[in-house]
């Protein structure tokens, strides 16, 4: 099977590509979006995980001092974060006690082999390993996907609004693999964002589940947010208590004794969302570390492979798919499970 394909399907007009906001007249302030990760953390402590080079009481301090706003606005250390919400970050941020200079933390260009099975001027898309990173965050300031697309494409950096993401438009978990879109510049990054809220952007997985789902084939749709006891964990939880609408839909594509192969499509792009809409629908993703059940026989690693994506080119307005086979080590436990 090819790794990749194309082909171009009538549609509306490409949705024109957004623009770069100036932030502060004759002052450069890097802007970091908030993601559904970073939902309901503190402004201090998300703040000191976006930047290694502070520390919880220097990040607190700059906040107090004015050097970060929410979106366009001063804010308490204490805040809850919405995804979503725009923080700004001043030239000054880092320059105190510490004696940090500005933007120290910053990911670096590093010489780690990329599958690039698509790439132009604009965006690239990459087949993602399984074990890496998508990008810098705390325990994995270094070796991450956004070290290598910044040695492949250095470009990235100078065009990002968030100078650790630098062109990441969505992320997969370290133990999945699979594709990834990354624009190069901003407006592209802006288009493509666009696309997913816009729910235009079609993303396929395929998922191994414990046990024989019934029906083939059916959709979830549960409100998703932080594990109020585990906040390291995302949970099904009611929007009153701020948990964000999430739809998954599945088909079955194999039965196997305990277990079915799903092709799962995302209508929404929360945190986890596969493994925690599977794992409430007790089916959890066979390997899961964190929702899934220690039954043998266990995979090397969690069963959840980003298939398939498919998107509109902001630019040229051509429809893109692409298609990537399981990765060896899944195939391999697939084919164990078969008999073959």
């Amino acid at each position: 099977m090819p790794p990749t394909k194309r082909r171009e399907r009538p549609s509306t007009p490409a949705t024109p590509p957004g623009e770069r906001v100036s932030v502060s007249s004759g002052e450069e302030w890097e802007i970091i979006a908030v993601t559904d990760e970073m939902e309901g953390q503190r402004l201090d402590r998300a703040l000191a995980d976006l930047r290694p080079d502070l520390s919880r009481t220097r990040a607190q301090a700059a906040i107090k001092a004015g050097e970060v706003t929410v979106n366009g606005k001063p804010a308490k250390p204490s805040l809850p974060l919405e995804a979503g919400q725009r923080l700004a970050l001043a030239p000054s941020l880092g320059l105190g006690a510490a004696g940090a200079a500005p933007g120290a933390g910053r990911p670096q260009p590093e010489a780690i082999p990329l599958r690039v099975v698509y790439e132009d001027d604009r965006l690239l898309v990459v087949d993602k390993p399984a074990g890496l990173v998508t990008h810098p965050a705390p325990g994995h300031p270094v070796g991450t996907l956004v070290n290598a697309l910044l040695a492949h494409a250095p470009g990235l950096d100078r065009e990002s609004e968030n100078l650790q993401r630098p062109g990441i438009v969505h992320r997969l978990d370290k133990d999945t693999s699979g594709l990834l879109v990354i624009a190069k510049d901003a407006a592209t990054h802006a288009a493509l964002t666009t696309q997913m809220k816009e729910r235009a952007m079609v993303k396929r997985y395929i998922v191994l589940v414990e046990g024989r789902v019934e029906p083939a084939q059916g959709e979830i749709e549960a409100p998703i947010g932080r594990d109020p006891r585990q906040r390291m964990r995302m949970a099904v939880v009611s929007e009153a208590h701020g948990g964000r609408a999430a739809r998954t839909r599945f088909r079955t594509l194999q039965s196997l004794p305990g277990r079915t192969l799903l092709e799962v499509q995302l209508e929404t792009g929360r945190t986890h969302q596969i493994r925690v809409h599977l794992a409430a629908i007790h089916h959890p993703v066979v390997g899961d570390p964190i929702y899934g059940h220690p039954q043998p026989p266990k995979p090397p690693r969690q069963f959840l492979h980003a298939a398939h994506l498919e998107f509109r080119h902001p630019w040229t307005g051509e429809w893109l798919v692409f298609d990537t086979p399981l990765p060896d080590d899944l195939a391999a436990f697939l084919a164990r499970l078969e008999g073959r």
